[in-house]
């Protein structure tokens, strides 16, 4: 933060007088007191919807004027620790505080920025404190603000988190790729900055801080970056595609890693994939046309779900697609939050709820609930193995298979296949026999006990079962939880 930032923030701090998210000290510098102020604005600042709080010496408290300070945090100590160091082994969790110095009408400021508490309440040797008026009791004296706090903190803390504080409007839209925001909603882009601004902050994705500056939300950044690695936050997340010579990862032979926000870049990442997936000739009489081996609607719908459905809090981690011979498989941070087996049918459900939300209104993403089905679907009409979808070592992961036929098929293979194809024709009210699992998996008619077979050990794994109405002429067939 540039000096003039600071002093504007100072200024706008000290026109709205002392509050629950902002202390003005002249030079008390007692460290025990600076960590129970700090977790105390941190969690203030939260229950606030703020991304951050403040402390500023060299202001007097009773008349906001500026009187200087001899406080100099970068050569405080405590126990012989320096006290910046000192005072973030005592949070818990870590958070990213700054303390910043300026001069102002000739005598010595000093601000720290506090970030406003995200997945638990900031606590200061493992106690958590809250602001009152001007006084920070214990946060479990106050059973009500813990109660607001909790409330506060539980809905998609990762998406309203800052990943850039006290940015200037002209820096905001060099950050975030704004025309492109506009034009994936199809709507005209403001030709004045300010009304830029607005909207983007009436879409949740900025929101203003003292001194007339702006923070810009992770799902902002994530979503609109010109270049991810502007942001600390987020340049970890960026999506990586990984091709492979052969079906094992010894022999990596291409890779590239997205530089640009989820949305602004997906166009980008659908092109790249199509470009390197293989196809195959085909003749129409005189014509040859390249058919593509896996459907693109899976390979939208997969990237998409990628990109939305994982866990942003788990650091340093982002979603893959590997390209191999015979499969390509997605990967994405974090646990499904509903049964790997219920992925057809089940209402979506998101952690990220505004990250879906904002790619829905840009037509990246459905929240119907169907992007699963149209995945399955789509691999039956391309005469595919069924999609492998299972949580790995806290990922989840779905991998599409190359063409292959019924009979090189093995036992597990076969028995989703069934399952999957039994899940979508009951969701689409048209429940499985021997005949629509057949064609499903292009065995011919006088093969039919070879289906037989398979629905009789899909029911004795129950994963089917013979629907009510079940007879020898019909033989219907439904998921086990129908």
């Amino acid at each position: 933060m540039e000096n003039q930032t600071i002093e504007s923030v100072i200024l706008d701090i000290i026109d709205n007088r002392e509050s629950e998210t902002a202390e003005f000290k002249v030079n008390n510098c007692d460290p025990q007191r600076i960590g129970v102020l700090v977790s105390a604005v941190s969690n203030s600042a939260a229950i606030a919807g703020r991304a951050c709080g403040y402390i500023v010496w060299g202001v007097a408290d009773d008349t906001g004027e500026i009187v200087g300070t001899t406080f100099k945090p970068k050569e405080e100590k405590k126990g012989g620790q320096l006290l910046t160091v000192w005072l973030a082994s005592c949070l818990q969790p870590s958070i990213s505080f700054h303390f910043r110095s300026v001069t102002m009408s000739g005598r010595a400021v000093v601000v720290l920025e506090i970030p406003a508490a995200m997945d638990a309440p900031t606590k200061f040797n493992h106690i958590a404190y809250i602001r009152v008026g001007s006084g920070t009791p214990k946060l479990s004296d106050y059973p009500q603000r813990e109660v607001e706090l909790i409330r506060a903190l539980k809905p998609f803390v990762w998406e309203r988190a800052a990943a850039d504080t006290n940015v200037g409007g002209g820096n905001v839209v060099k950050l975030l790729d704004c025309e492109a925001y506009f034009s994936l909603l199809q709507s005209s882009a403001p030709k004045n900055s300010d009304r830029v601004l607005e909207v983007l902050e009436a879409d949740g994705l900025i929101d203003r801080t003292p001194g007339g500056m702006w923070n810009i939300r992770n799902i902002a950044a994530i979503l609109l970056a010109r270049h991810l690695s502007d942001f600390p936050s987020v340049k970890r997340k960026a999506i990586r595609v990984v091709q492979y010579a052969g079906r094992s990862r010894t022999e990596a032979i291409g890779e590239i890693e997205g530089a640009r926000g989820y949305a602004v870049g997906f166009r980008g990442l659908v092109s790249h994939m199509e470009s390197i997936l293989p196809k195959t000739e085909e003749y129409s009489g005189a014509m040859r046309e390249d058919k593509k081996s896996y459907p693109p609607i899976a390979i939208r719908e997969l990237a998409a779900n990628a990109l939305i459905h994982q866990d942003f809090s788990i650091a340093g981690a982002g979603p893959t697609i590997e390209v191999f011979r015979d499969r390509i498989e997605f990967t994405n941070p974090g646990e499904p939050l509903i049964a790997v087996d219920r992925f057809i049918d089940m209402p979506p459900r998101s952690r990220n709820e505004n990250v879906a939300s904002l790619l829905r209104r840009m037509r990246i993403c459905e929240e119907r609930g169907s992007g699963v089905d149209k995945i399955v679907s789509a691999v039956e009409q391309f005469h595919l193995p069924a999609p492998s979808i299972r949580v790995d070592c806290g990922n989840t992961k779905v991998t599409l298979f190359s063409k292959k036929p019924f009979a090189k098929m093995d036992r597990d293979e076969k028995l989703r296949a069934c399952y999957q194809h039994c899940v979508l024709r009951f969701v689409e009210n048209s429940p499985m026999t021997n005949s629509t699992l057949r064609h499903r998996l292009g065995v011919l008619d006088r093969n039919s006990a070879a289906i037989s077979r398979l629905i009789n050990h899909a029911t004795e794994a129950r994963l089917i079962r013979q629907s009510e109405s079940w007879n020898p002429r019909t033989g219907y067939y439904v998921p086990y939880w129908a």
